[in-house]
C-alpha cells in the first residue's frame, strides 16, 4: 500500500477512496476579511446575490461575444467524443475469485450523472459488453446545496477483511453536490445492490451533510473518520481539513464517535487509516504538518484483533516512524516502502550510503521501527535523467514506472518472502515511442489477489488501448482486451520532443504536436500547456477533445515539462519552490521564446493555457515584463492570482509548503513577486498598495494584456473563485486601454474540475477553443 499526494489536497491512501478535503462552509467568504484596500474584495463572498448577479451578466457577455458554444460543431464534436459508447470502460474487479464481477463508473447521453455498473471479465472481453446497472445516480433525488443541480461520483471505498474473512460485500459511496470536494457518504450493498439505511436493521453509515469528510472501514463495524464534527469547524484546521478523527461503531449516531487522534490546529490535517497488507494489518495515524513533511505514528496489529477490538480500546501503542519528515511510507506485505525527497546521509547501518532525494527504499517495517537501515534496498535510484513517476502493485510485485526524459520505462521487481528481499526481473526496460505513454494497474481492488495487470497504452496521437498480461513476464505477452477507436484525424500530424534552454542556462524538455509539413513562417496557432507546481508532471496522453477542438482545425499544441513538476523527481519540483517560483515562469518565457525564434508562430498567434497553479502561470505570464511581450492569448482556468489573500481562502493554507506564508514578512517579499493580482494593480496600473511605499514602482505604461478568457466554478471549494472574479474586475474596471479583450465564465457547478457532467465539461471546452480560434484568428 503506497501513500502520495493528491493534487491540491492533502496526502492520502486512494485504496481507502480518501478525498480531497477542504474548508466547510466555503460558500461564505465574507469581503469584510479581505484586503481593506482592495475595491474588489466584495467578489470574494461566493453566492451573494449581487456576486451571482454579476457572474450572471458576465458569463452572458462572454458567451455573447464568443459565441453560444452549444451552436457550434466544437461542441457537438466533443459532446460526442465524452458520451461516445466506444471509450473504454475502465473496469475493476471486486472480489477474490475469478468468478468475481468487473465494476465500472459510466456517463454519457443517457447517463448524465453517471451509472455504477458490473459485468463478468468473459462478458467484459467480448466485443458487446453487457452490463448491469447497480447504482443510477440520475434516479437519486437531487442535491439542495446551493447552486448544486446535480451528484457527482467521488468514487467508492470497500470494506476490506483480510484474506480469510473477506467478503466484499460493502463499500461507502461517496458523492458530491456540484461537484464541490464537499460531498455526502452512504453506505451500499453489493449483495442486495442497495444503499444501507441507518435505521434500517443492519444501521448503515451514512453522513449526509456535504462536507470535506475522511472516512474509511477499519471494520465490517467501525470506521475511522475525521470530519466536520457539528458543523462549527472546530474539528477542523486553519487549513480547512479534519484535525481531529475518531471511532465511529456502527448502530451508533456519529456525535457518539470517539476521538482517536488529533494534529495541531497550525497542520494541514490529521488522518488515520487500518489496513489488511499481504498477510499483515498495519494501521497509521499520519499528522501532514505542511504539504510536504508529515509525522507517520504505525502500529502491527492481527486481523483477529482488528475485528475484535475497536480502535479506541486497542492497547498496542502507536509509535512514532523515524523517517525523515517530508519522507513518503507505504508498505508490502511487513516491509516499508520509504520514498526521499531529499538526500539521506550515512543512515544506521549503512555508514557511507547516501540515499537521494527520489530514491524509494525498502527494509523491514520492524527494522524500520528501531531506526536499522542495514537491510535497507534502493528499489529505485534517480539519475539527473531519470525519476520515478509512480508505482504499481500485484501480490507478488512492485512495478515502477520510470521517467527517462519525460519517456517511460517499466521496471519489475519480484519479492520473496522469505528472505525478505527484491529481485529485478528480465525482459523489463523497454521505453516507448515520444509523445506516448504506458501504465500499468492490478485488474482488481485488492491488488494482492493475483499478479494479473491491466497495461494502459496511449499518447498525444495514439487511441487509448486496453490490455491483460501479468507481472510474472514483465507483460511481456498481453492479450488486448478493448481499443478506442480514433476520434480525430490525425492524419499528418506528428509528435516531437524539443529542449529550451532557461534564463539560468537549464534545459527544459516540451512536446510539439503539429502538421508534419508545416510551414515555419511564424503564422502558425500555437496553444502552450503549463503547469509547473506540486511536483506534477505533465505526461502524454490521448485527449480527443484537444484534437477535434483544436489540432484538426488547424492549430498547435505545445506541452511544458517545466520545473516545479515532477517529470525528474522532487529536485526538478524545488528548484522552482517558494522564493524559487519565477524559474518555472523563465522556463516558458524559454520556450515561448524557441517557438517565435524558428518561426512556427510568432506573438500574436502564441496563446498560453493553465489551470489551478497552472492558472497562477498564466497570470503571471500575462502580467510579467517578458512575458506578456511574448503571448498574443491567454486561458486562465479555476486559478490562484492574489498570493496575499490565497491562505486565507478556502483550502489556500495548506499550499504554503509549495508558495510560502503571505503573513510572513520575508516570505510576502518574494511571495509578492509573483502575484499576478498584486503586480496588475501595483506595479503596472500603479495603484495604492496597502502597507507598501506608494508607488511600488512606476506605472508600466507600455504593458498590454494579451487577449485573456477567465473560466471557473461556483462550485470550486478548493481554489476559491474570487481570484479569478477579482482579476477580470481589475482588468475591466481599472485597466483602461492596457486591455483589449477579456471574458470571463464561471460555471455553477462543476467544483475544482469546472464541470459537473460531459454536457458542462463539453460547453466549457468548446467555448475555450471557439475563444482561441477567434482572437488567434485560426485557419486565417
Amino acid at each position: 500500500m503506497f501513500v502520495r499526494w493528491s493534487i491540491a489536497g492533502t496526502r492520502c491512501a486512494s485504496a481507502f477512496g480518501l478525498r480531497r478535503p477542504c474548508a466547510r462552509g466555503w460558500v461564505r467568504a465574507l469581503s469584510m476579511s479581505g484586503d481593506s484596500g482592495d475595491p474588489h474584495a466584495w467578489l470574494e463572498e461566493v453566492e451573494g446575490e449581487k456576486q451571482l448577479a454579476w457572474v450572471k451578466d458576465q458569463s452572458t457577455e462572454c458567451v455573447k461575444s464568443v459565441g453560444e458554444p452549444k451552436e457550434t460543431e466544437t461542441y457537438t464534436r466533443i459532446k460526442s467524443i465524452l458520451d461516445s459508447k466506444e471509450k473504454i470502460p475502465h473496469s475493476y474487479r471486486i472480489g477474490d475469485d475469478d468468478a468475481s464481477p468487473y465494476y465500472n463508473f459510466w456517463q454519457d447521453a443517457t447517463h448524465v450523472q453517471g451509472i455504477w455498473r458490473r459485468t463478468t471479465l468473459e462478458s467484459f472481453k467480448s466485443a458487446d459488453t453487457e452490463w448491469h446497472t447497480v447504482l443510477d445516480l440520475d434516479k437519486l433525488p437531487p442535491p439542495t446545496t446551493g447552486t448544486a443541480k446535480t451528484w457527482v461520483w467521488h468514487g467508492s471505498t470497500l470494506l476490506d477483511e483480510g484474506p480469510s474473512r473477506a467478503q466484499w460485500d460493502r463499500a461507502l459511496i461517496k458523492l458530491s453536490p456540484g461537484g464541490s470536494d464537499a460531498d455526502i457518504c452512504r453506505e451500499f450493498c453489493l449483495k442486495t445492490e442497495e444503499f444501507v439505511a441507518p435505521d434500517a436493521a443492519e444501521q448503515g453509515f451514512a453522513l449526509t451533510d456535504p462536507a470535506k469528510t475522511r472516512i474509511s472501514y477499519r471494520s465490517r463495524n467501525e470506521t475511522l473518520v475525521g470530519t466536520d464534527f457539528g458543523g462549527d469547524k472546530s474539528t477542523l484546521t486553519d487549513s480547512g481539513y479534519p484535525r481531529v478523527v475518531k471511532s465511529w461503531k456502527r448502530g451508533t449516531p456519529i456525535t457518539d464517535a470517539v476521538t482517536v487522534f488529533e494534529c495541531q490546529q497550525a497542520d494541514i490535517s490529521a488522518s488515520m487509516y487500518c489496513y489488511h497488507d499481504r498477510g499483515f494489518v498495519h494501521e497509521f495515524q499520519l499528522r501532514s504538518i505542511t504539504f510536504y513533511t508529515s509525522e507517520y505514528f504505525h502500529r502491527s496489529l492481527t486481523a483477529d484483533g482488528v475485528a475484535g477490538t475497536t480502535a479506541d480500546a486497542e492497547t498496542t501503542p502507536f509509535r512514532k516512524v523515524p523517517i525523515p519528515e517530508d519522507a513518503e511510507l507505504g508498505t508490502f506485505a511487513d516491509l516499508a516502502l520509504v520514498t526521499l525527497r531529499t538526500d539521506l546521509k550515512d543512515p544506521k547501518g549503512k555508514d557511507g550510503t547516501t540515499f537521494l532525494a527520489g530514491a524509494m527504499i525498502s527494509l523491514p517495517m520492524d527494522e524500520l521501527m528501531e531506526g536499522n537501515w542495514s537491510n535497507a534496498f534502493a528499489l529505485f535510484s534517480p539519475t539527473p535523467a531519470r525519476s520515478l513517476s509512480s508505482t504499481s502493485e500485484t501480490r507478488d510485485y512492485v512495478i515502477l514506472k520510470v521517467l527517462e526524459d519525460v519517456k517511460t520505462v517499466l521496471e519489475f521487481y519480484k519479492y520473496d518472502p522469505a528472505t525478505r528481499s527484491w529481485m529485478k526481473q528480465d525482459g523489463a526496460g523497454e521505453s516507448v515511442a515520444v509523445g506516448d505513454d504506458i501504465d500499468v494497474s492490478s485488474h482488481c481492488r485488492n491488488s494482492e489477489c493475483d499478479n494479473t495487470l491491466w497495461l494502459t497504452r496511449d499518447g498525444y496521437l495514439t487511441p487509448t488501448t486496453l490490455e491483460m498480461g501479468t507481472a510474472e513476464d514483465c507483460c511481456g505477452a498481453t492479450t488486448r482486451v478493448k481499443s478506442k477507436p480514433a476520434m480525430f484525424n490525425a492524419d499528418g500530424l506528428c509528435v516531437e520532443q524539443q529542449f529550451a534552454t532557461s534564463a539560468d542556462g537549464t534545459r527544459i524538455p516540451y512536446f510539439i504536436i503539429r502538421r508534419k509539413d508545416i510551414a515555419y513562417d511564424g503564422t502558425n496557432a500555437v496553444l502552450l500547456d503549463a503547469y509547473g507546481g506540486f511536483e506534477i508532471a505533465m505526461l502524454p496522453g490521448y485527449s480527443a477533445g484537444v484534437g477535434a477542438g483544436w489540432l484538426e482545425k488547424g492549430g498547435v499544441k505545445v506541452i511544458a515539462n517545466i520545473r516545479g513538476g515532477g517529470e525528474y523527481g522532487p529536485k526538478w519540483h524545488q528548484a522552482a519552490l517558494k522564493e524559487h517560483r519565477y524559474k518555472c515562469y523563465e522556463d516558458v518565457e524559454a520556450i515561448a521564446q524557441a517557438l517565435i525564434d524558428s518561426k512556427l508562430t510568432c506573438k500574436e498567434k502564441l496563446a498560453c493555457i493553465g489551470g489551478s497553479n497552472g492558472g497562477l502561470l498564466v497570470g503571471n505570464l500575462i502580467t510579467r515584463p517578458i512575458s506578456s511581450t511574448l503571448f498574443g492569448a491567454a486561458v486562465c482556468q479555476v486559478p490562484l492570482l492574489d498570493m496575499k489573500r490565497y491562505s486565507q481562502l478556502l483550502a489556500g493554507a495548506s499550499w504554503m509548503g509549495e508558495y510560502g506564508d503571505p503573513s510572513k514578512p520575508e516570505e510576502w517579499a518574494y511571495l509578492r513577486r509573483h502575484s499576478p493580482y498584486h503586480i496588475l494593480r501595483h506595479d503596472i496600473l500603479g495603484k495604492d498598495e496597502e502597507g507598501a511605499p506608494e508607488p511600488v514602482t512606476a506605472p508600466r505604461k507600455d504593458w498590454k494584456c494579451p487577449k485573456s478568457l477567465f473560466v471557473t466554478s461556483t462550485r470550486d471549494d478548493r481554489v476559491h473563485p474570487a481570484h479569478a472574479r477579482k482579476m477580470v474586475a481589475c482588468l475591466q474596471q481599472e485597466a483602461g486601454d492596457h486591455v483589449d479583450v477579456v471574458q470571463y465564465w464561471e460555471n455553477t457547478e462543476g467544483g475544482h474540475g469546472g464541470a459537473a457532467d460531459n454536457s458542462q465539461r463539453a460547453y466549457m471546452w468548446a467555448l475555450t477553443y471557439n475563444f482561441l480560434a477567434q482572437v488567434l484568428a485560426v485557419g486565417k
